[in-house]
């Protein structure tokens, strides 16, 4: 099974010109030029560190190829190894990870081998204990002590971190952007200690039973004044000596950033983060530059949340750029993935294209195959089917991910895509047997539950469940939703759509669900609506203008129509139900031949896709009629008995198939097809093929069959057309009469008006 070979191309992130700020004009070494208000003066340090001829450990804090592995609680610090010291308990190697945000200089590594251990190092491990184990007001209590002794940068970084994971992200970002010696300051081990006359000093035990020295302890740096508004207020000249921590560091201004987005500040987080990657010109190819600790580069993280930003300023096509350079950057971040995938920000073939072309290879040599196999499963499944079927085989064989929920999703998802509700339910309750909610996968699972009309009472008790279980999740509500929608109950089903829209903006389905409840109401004025604000939300996507061509479709506004679906058509070619709406269209416009040519494809496509066949018996009507227009009464044939194949009882495809007969003369197979008592129009085809054969003459038949069988099936019939329309008794009688005296074609004499049949 051959596969397509990825675009020769990689994605290109575009120039853009370096953007002016504010700051720009001003000398870096001016206390002034350190409180700015954009990026630009990192980019610069960034710059100015890499293009000096000595070397700068503090430029590291600006390098975007990195990320903040080396300040993480689960590494330990970066600098040399000490020698363990000959004591029964051995210091936890954590206890004194205070680098990584911030180089400190080579001086400390000088005293590495007569290093201590004090009150500082030791609180140090209580704070990233504390993290670990989720203890944020524990973390916060005695970091704080921490920054009041040492005035670090890196000590005021895990503080800042703390206040974020409280939510205390005013704190945080009043911390980070107080001012801090540009210069690491000597760590005290040991807080100082104001004893009698002024005299600073501490005993350090060297061993049970030993003397104790007396060491005069470091005094501690006083934090700089401040005034209410937070600026620093002084009279000494601060000229390179203190800055914010947003202008010292990458990992800080991020975290800053995140802070504003939390209070709902999107233009100061914009102003925090730029408008655009400010490191964007800094080299020629920066996506296939590989981060340089193995972790996730901060400045993908950077472009992530600016189109999170760009999001909430209903800037959408900036916002997909941002996600997009986000993952040409580094294809580990999966944010970004997410976004870009769930929000259907591309169209499918844009998906596909971005997606094989990323640079993997480059990025992560190792794992390249893996990364680019995983992301394919998540994208749409209109096409590419034997690339997607290949793609989940090697993931089971070669990884063994099997009973990963990612993967079975995936298969799910293929199902669903084919219309196979009962198969693609199968799969969704494994998932959900493994792990309790995982989000891509419930919304299947709730649509499953809605087509399978004997599902519908689990679809009430599983409502409820995650109700109770997680209120704050929407999809929690928009299970609720369907609910209401398959009661037919419309109004209480917008209800709870609403809701959810307004708890995730982005949550497609809601949004279609939301406007199919003014389709099934029959308004459809208002399902028009709906359904163009869902286009302008999910751009990629081409649902919500394919089902406002078949709203227009409805209302017979077919201009309307043609260009909804076509629009709809030009965003994606691969799917068989719009191919369906498209031949109705052109069947409208009475080009049956462009209409039969399109429903022919449309079931190829449904045959690709190994869809169910049950599914599509409307499309194989629709072709049957395109045939019948076209005086093609055997491949008309051919279509109306595929139908009967997997439905006998359709009656439509049997009044259908009845006409045909009655057209090519078949007279006695189209008045036993007409089975349909509540159809008029079957009824009316009954009365013309009886009338017919009284005109024509049943004694036609008598060499196929004899008396006594033409006798019984007239007995037959006048049973079955007496019992349907009782009032034509004498009709019927006259008709079966005239044929069995065998009254030439035309010489009958007209029924009296009161028996006439129309």
């Amino acid at each position: 099974m051959a596969s397509t070979p990825p675009p020769q191309h990689e994605f290109e992130i575009p120039p853009m010109p370096h953007l002016p700020t504010p700051s720009g004009s001003r000398h870096r070494g001016s206390f002034g030029s350190s409180f700015s208000f954009g990026p630009q003066p990192l980019v610069d340090s960034y710059l100015e560190a890499n293009s000096s001829t000595y070397s700068n450990n503090h430029s590291i804090a600006l390098d975007p190829n990195r990320s903040i592995l080396h300040a993480s609680p689960l590494r330990s610090s970066p600098r040399r190894n000490r020698k363990p010291k000959d004591s029964i308990n051995r210091p936890h190697p954590l206890a004194n990870d205070t680098t990584g945000i911030f180089q400190h200089s080579d001086d400390d590594a000088d005293d590495e081998d007569e290093y201590e251990w004090g009150m500082v190092d030791r609180m140090r491990l209580w704070r990233h204990d504390a993290l670990m184990q989720h203890l944020y007001e524990t973390a916060a209590f005695w970091g704080d002590k921490i920054v009041s002794w040492t005035n670090d940068p890196n000590d005021a970084f895990w503080l800042a971190q703390t206040y974020f994971m409280q939510h205390q992200y005013s704190r945080a970002e009043r911390l980070l952007t107080r001012p801090f010696p540009t210069l690491a300051p000597k760590h005290p081990s040991t807080p100082p200690l104001n004893l009698t006359n002024g005299d600073v000093s501490t005993a350090v035990a060297k061993g049970k039973g030993k003397e104790r020295d007396t060491l005069p302890l470091a005094i501690p740096i006083p934090r700089l004044p401040l005034d209410p508004a937070g600026m620093f207020e002084g009279t000494q000249d601060p000229h390179e000596i203190i800055s914010r921590l947003v202008d010292m560091s990458v990992a800080c201004r991020y975290l800053a950033a995140q802070c504003q987005v939390r209070q709902g500040n999107w233009s100061d987080a914009t102003e925090m983060l730029g408008e655009a990657n400010p490191f964007r010109d800094l080299e020629q190819d920066r996506a296939a530059v590989p981060d340089i600790d193995g972790g996730i580069k901060i400045e993908a993280s950077m472009c992530h949340l600016r189109g999170l930003l760009m999001l909430k300023l209903n800037r959408g096509d900036q916002a997909k750029n941002c996600f997009m350079e986000a993952l040409a950057l580094d294809v580990k971040c999966y944010d970004a993935f997410e976004q870009l995938v769930s929000g259907e920000m591309m169209t499918p073939e844009e998906e596909w294209e971005f997606v094989q072309g990323l640079a993997y290879a480059s990025q992560t040599p190792q794992d390249a195959a893996f990364i680019q196999l995983i992301y394919t499963t998540r994208l749409r499944k209109y096409k590419h089917a034997e690339e997607h079927a290949l793609t989940r085989q090697r993931l089971v064989e070669e990884y063994g991910l099997g009973d990963n929920p990612d993967v079975l999703f995936s298969f799910a998802d293929a199902l669903y895509a084919n219309f196979r509700w009962s198969d693609c339910f199968v799969i969704t309750s494994r998932i959900l047997g493994l792990v309790a909610i995982h989000n891509s996968t419930t919304p299947l699972h709730i649509a499953c539950m809605y087509h399978l009309k004997h599902l519908h009472s689990k679809l009430f008790i599983l409502a409820h469940e995650m109700v109770d279980r997680e209120p704050e999740n929407p999809i929690s509500w928009y299970a609720v939703g369907v609910w209401y929608l398959s009661s037919g109950k419309w109004a209480q089903a917008r209800q709870y759509f609403s809701k959810t829209s307004l708890m995730d903006p982005r949550f497609g389905p809601a949004w279609i669900a939301f406007a199919h409840t003014f389709a099934m109401e029959g308004e459809h004025d208002h399902a028009v609506t709906a359904y163009s604000t869902c286009a302008r939300m999910f751009t990629g996507s081409h649902l919500p203008l394919m089902f406002v061509g078949m709203e227009q479709i409805t209302l017979s506004n077919h201009e309307q129509a043609d260009e909804a679906l076509n629009a709809s058509y030009s965003m994606c070619d691969g799917d068989p139900l719009l191919m369906n709406e498209r031949g109705v269209m052109a069947y409208n416009r009475g080009d049956y031949m462009e209409a039969a040519n399109l429903f022919q494809r449309a079931l190829d496509l449904a045959e690709v896709t190994q869809s169910s066949q049950q599914s599509w018996t409307t499309t194989y009507v629709n072709l049957g009629t395109c045939h019948r227009k076209l005086k093609q009464y055997e491949q008309a044939k051919e279509a109306y008995q595929k139908v009967l194949i997997l439905d006998p009882r359709h009656s439509l495809a049997l009044g259908f198939l009845g006409l045909v007969h009655h057209l090519t003369n078949d007279l006695d197979q189209a008045i036993a097809l007409s089975v349909d008592p509540t159809n008029g129009y079957i009824l009316e085809l009954l009365n013309m093929a009886l009338e017919s054969a009284a005109n024509y003459g049943l004694h036609e038949y008598r060499p196929i069959i004899g008396p006594e069988q033409f006798k019984i099936q007239a007995a037959r019939l006048k049973e079955k057309f007496i019992r349907l329309k009782p009032e034509s008794k004498d009709l019927f009688e006259f008709y079966i009469n005239a044929a069995t005296r065998g009254v030439p074609k035309g010489s009958l004499s007209a029924p009296p008006e009161s028996m006439n049949v129309e």
